[in-house]
């Protein structure tokens, strides 16, 4: 009986150990399955909303994803869908930063263009500034030229009186005496080099009726004549006028008893102007030609 045991006992010591051994990995393996089973979910819920498709876990043998006993194959196989989403990211990140230059370029080009349009709008204004004070100080001179031009017409016609002078003559006689040619004289040396003036001229003579007209008007064309022809004073400077013995433009109520010519020097605004005109030259003798 005792020979009996001792070959029973190892055979049953050798049993118990074989199934030890069994049991162990299979609990390891029990035990590791939820573990495995909740990982994917944390993973799930940590992944990017951009990850589609999780990375396959693959179990592989009795061991499952611990292999003590791994060999390059079995790595590689479990580091090949990393890599792959690994060249994805950076295909992504690349074709997001050629975008991203793309756009810059755009709205860099789209600034410059802008900026362009605005300077030359700018030089537009500019110029356009210009050339309305050019237009403006052009219309300011017209108008001044205007107004100057409307000054000089309105003064054409308003003379005023600035010196007078009287010739007498001998009863009857137009013939002028040493003392009405000095005067006479005396007015033309005055009147060289004038502009816008006239000679009033009033003849007066004692006689009544046309006689006394007739004879003043004989003292008036000598007057005339002795200043056209001796000074080349031109003949529409006079305005003359034979009163006879009428009464004179004085206001006095007695009719003239003496034979004279009254002659009065008026001038406007163009006597102010240079003596010489666009339309003749004065001479020095104050004859004008056109």
């Amino acid at each position: 009986m005792k020979t009996t045991m001792q070959s029973v006992f190892p055979q049953r010591l050798a049993l118990v150990v074989l199934a030890s051994a069994i049991a162990v990995p299979s609990g390891a393996l029990l035990a590791q399955e939820p573990a495995e089973q909740s990982a994917p979910a944390a993973v799930t819920q940590q992944a990017p909303e951009t990850v589609t498709k999780p990375i396959p876990q693959a179990k592989e043998g009795f061991w499952g994803r611990v292999n003590p006993f791994a060999r390059k194959k079995w790595v590689k196989r479990q580091t090949d869908p990393i890599n792959d989403r690994l060249t994805e990211l950076d295909q992504v990140n690349a074709k997001n930063a050629n975008d991203i230059r793309d756009v810059d370029g755009r709205a860099q080009a789209g600034i410059r263009k802008a900026q362009g349009t605005a300077d030359a709008a700018n030089q537009l204004a500019t110029a356009a500034g210009t050339q309305a004070g050019q237009a403006n100080a052009l219309v300011q001179g017209v108008h001044g030229r205007v107004d100057g031009l409307n000054a000089t017409i309105g003064g054409l016609d308003s003379y005023k009186q600035t010196s007078e002078l009287t010739v007498s003559f001998r009863a009857g006689s137009p013939v002028l005496t040493a003392a009405a040619k000095k005067k006479l004289d005396e007015l033309a040396a005055g009147l060289s080099g004038k502009q816008g003036y006239i000679l009033e001229i009033e003849a007066h003579a004692p006689q009544a009726g046309s006689a006394g007209i007739a004879t003043s008007q004989r003292f008036a064309e000598s007057v005339k004549r002795y200043l056209v022809t001796n000074h080349e004073i031109p003949v529409y400077r006079f305005h003359a006028v034979a009163l006879g013995n009428a009464e004179a433009v004085n206001g006095s109520e007695k009719p003239s008893r003496s034979s004279h010519v009254q002659i009065r020097l008026m001038e406007n605004s163009l006597a102010a102007q240079a003596a010489v005109s666009p339309q003749g030259t004065v001479v020095a003798s104050g004859a004008e030609r056109p």
